[in-house]
């Protein structure tokens, strides 16, 4: 099987010729296995990540100056201002940074609507069906991640901010997360138009052990526009896939998830819900990605023990069958050791499928 095949026989619970696998590292991690390996990790595992591109701004864009919401922080050692006018302080550690909100300290809605939010419905879709062209003939998958939702809309307005507008002017809330859904709209539809095979999509709406608000506020406040999104999508290409990642326990919303059209669940994370227990509930309406922990086995085992997860996992979750792509839950930190990742990669291509 090709790349592409593999991803579509995984997707739709069809016999695979291997468990599809992939890994993302943070650049300190990925330096330390290119010297362990001799060789750059992407290119040594060859793993199972699909090829895609965004949207691109027309030639004229100029993007929006934020420098005015962050008066106080412009000239510091690392800072710097992402492409939604988020301000990041950075302390030393890795990649994790403080995040500065840009509506921090809204008094009024009249703020909100001078904010400079970028609109990508006129932005270019060339580069990203060229991609998706790319890939196919490559015999890989194409996939597009559409944008965050809830989590874009609490880092511009701030994260306590976000959430009492969510319960005290709710218009306030829905305003920003209209206007990143509107984003959000307008990616899924061209990558449709363009073939793509998934789209990512996701927001973290959850902690270790449950949700971070209400399930049924989810259900009123983001649900909807989810669903707007994704049934877009497939007014225009009815089989394209679904991914959608949320770290945490959202064992709560795993059947909405489902009706509004997600197919590939992302990470399952085993320290928050057991893949195990998740799959007898959702049968085959949920493929997932992920399910090996980096808060336990990637840091904390052994290549033994990483062996016998893997082994553990592959087999309770008949991946012969489809319906698992094994991947680290979160981005792999320092911390890892190589040896570690390396016993990930080769149990996986070694499973035994009689």
């Amino acid at each position: 099987m090709n790349k592409r095949e593999r991803f579509l026989a995984f997707a739709n619970f069809e016999t695979v010729d291997r468990v599809p696998r992939h890994a993302r590292y943070v650049e300190e991690f990925r330096d330390t296995m290119t010297k362990h390996l001799g060789n750059d990790p992407l290119v040594h595992f060859d793993a199972d990540t699909g090829g895609g591109e965004e949207l691109r701004p027309p030639d004229d864009y100029e993007p929006p100056d934020y420098s005015a919401y962050h008066t106080e922080y412009i000239g510091k050692d690392l800072f710097n201002i992402d492409q939604i006018g988020c301000g990041h302080l950075g302390h030393g550690f890795h990649h994790f940074t403080e995040y500065i909100s840009p509506l921090r300290n809204a008094q009024n809605f009249r703020e909100l609507e001078q904010y400079p939010f970028v609109d990508q419905s006129n932005w270019m879709d060339d580069r990203m069906r060229a991609a998706a062209e790319e890939a196919h003939a490559a015999g890989n998958y194409s996939q597009i991640f559409v944008g965050h939702m809830y989590e874009n809309s609490w880092q511009v307005r701030g994260y306590e901010e976000f959430l009492m507008d969510l319960l005290t002017r709710r218009e306030w809330a829905e305003y920003i997360l209209d206007r990143f859904c509107a984003n959000n709209l307008a990616v899924a539809v061209a990558a449709a138009k363009a073939g793509y095979d998934c789209i990512a999509t996701g927001d973290d709406v959850a902690n270790q052990n449950a949700m971070m608000f209400h399930p049924d506020l989810w259900r009123d406040v983001m649900k909807p526009r989810w669903a707007k999104v994704i049934s877009a999508a497939r007014e225009i290409k009815p089989d394209i896939h679904v991914w959608y990642h949320s770290d945490g326990n959202i064992w709560e919303i795993l059947d909405d998830l489902v009706e509004i059209g997600i197919t590939i669940l992302n990470p399952v994370q085993p320290e928050c819900m057991d893949p195990v227990t998740v799959r007898k509930r959702m049968g085959k309406r949920l493929a997932f990605d992920g399910c090996i922990g980096t808060q336990t086995t990637f840091p904390f085992g052994t290549p033994a023990t990483m062996q016998q997860t893997v082994l553990d996992i592959a087999k309770a979750l008949d991946a012969r069958n489809g319906g698992l792509m094994l991947s680290p839950t979160h981005v792999l930190e320092p911390e890892v050791p190589p040896e570690n990742l390396v016993a990930f990669f080769e149990t996986c291509d070694k499973l035994d499928w009689r």
